[in-house]
């Protein structure tokens, strides 16, 4: 089915795990319907995801600019409508982008909206008469917009985005190795592995002959907790404040393992195709948050009959103090072997 829609605007602000998982829709949507021209309204940080997809452009707003507040979102919506764009797919679903999208209606350009399943990720999340079944994935819920809109899309059909160049010199000597990256850092501590335990990962993965690994993260206090465990290896890497953020994803999509949390960086590697072990805590699967085309088998678990009322919560914010120790029935081992499996 093929939707009179030529140039749609994409509508996803934040945050980078949430933009990062709109490149593979925007993939599949590219290669299904390349006479439709996409505008992508986000922040210019995220620029650089949609590089190499054929007829995406970002428009990035200046939200603490001419374009903050109500009328700063009006002063958007006149400049947006002179991109001649004909149909808006909203994916992040927040007040701006509803008083955004309803001033750009005025102007006879119609919308759909991503529909978040609120009602049903409250039952997943609530402690007690839990309903613990898969719902839909973030990635399949952005798709359905476009499919609201008119456009038939299926993100099975996805050829994903390829290798992007390293142009850093000192990795020259690493080059031949199995390269495993490994993101111990997340938004919330109830998303977080233990960094003592991810140190013994870590010990564990440098015995392995012709592996080098790269530390993810960022920040001044995260370069200088990963600076700690670098330094007691040769073939670990901090490449924390070292490389620009498009060198950083340039790394990322050479990866043959990433190792994350419930985080943006998982996020990022599975744009590239790459293998993502994710490593929950008091959030879950089932919520829709898994890396893009990550199997089962790659999302490791806390023990949940320890801890029956995860998922907490969607984001990882919310949980009983005591279910901060779920990670302890998380064994090391456990990584450690699914990430030399998928290395060999």
């Amino acid at each position: 089915m093929k939707a009179q829609f030529k140039h749609i605007l994409v509508i996803r602000l934040s945050a980078m795990g949430d933009v990062a998982m709109t490149v593979p829709v925007l993939k599949a949507f590219t290669q299904q319907h390349p006479e439709v021209k996409v505008t992508v309204l986000t922040r210019a940080f995220y620029g650089v995801f949609f590089n190499d997809i054929p007829n995406v452009k970002v428009f990035s707003p200046e939200l603490k600019g001419k374009h903050k507040g109500f009328l700063g979102l009006r002063r958007l919506s006149k400049e947006l409508s002179k991109l001649d764009i004909d149909a808006v797919a909203d994916l992040h679903d927040v007040l701006r982008s509803n008083i955004l999208i309803r001033f750009l209606k005025l102007k006879g350009i119609p919308y759909q909206q991503i529909h978040k399943g609120r009602a049903d990720k409250k039952a997943l999340t609530r402690p007690d008469n839990k309903v613990l079944k898969p719902l839909q994935t973030t990635h399949e819920r952005y798709a359905d917009v476009f499919r609201l809109l008119g456009f038939s899309l299926d993100l099975s059909e996805l050829i994903l985005k390829q290798k992007g160049a390293i142009n850093i010199p000192f990795l020259e000597s690493f080059k031949g190795n199995k390269l495993i990256g490994i993101a111990p850092f997340a938004a919330h501590k109830g998303k977080m592995f233990p960094l003592d335990r991810m140190e013994k990962v870590v010990a564990k993965l440098a015995q392995e002959s012709n592996t080098s690994i790269l530390l993810f993260g960022g920040g001044k206090e995260e370069r200088l907790l990963l600076d700690n465990i670098t330094e007691k290896f040769n073939n670990v890497i901090n490449v924390v404040s070292k490389f620009s953020f498009e060198e950083e994803l340039g790394l990322i999509s050479n990866l043959d393992v990433m190792i994350s949390m419930d985080s943006g960086n998982g996020h990022l590697a599975a744009m590239y195709g790459v293998p993502v072990i994710t490593v929950w805590g008091v959030t879950h699967p089932y919520a829709g948050f898994v890396p893009f085309n990550q199997p089962e088998k790659n999302q490791v678990l806390p023990d949940l009959e320890l801890y029956p009322k995860i998922p907490t919560s969607i984001y990882g914010n919310k949980y009983p103090e005591i279910y901060i120790t779920c990670f302890d029935t998380i064994k090391v081992a456990t990584i450690v072997e699914r990430c030399l499996t998928l290395l060999n």
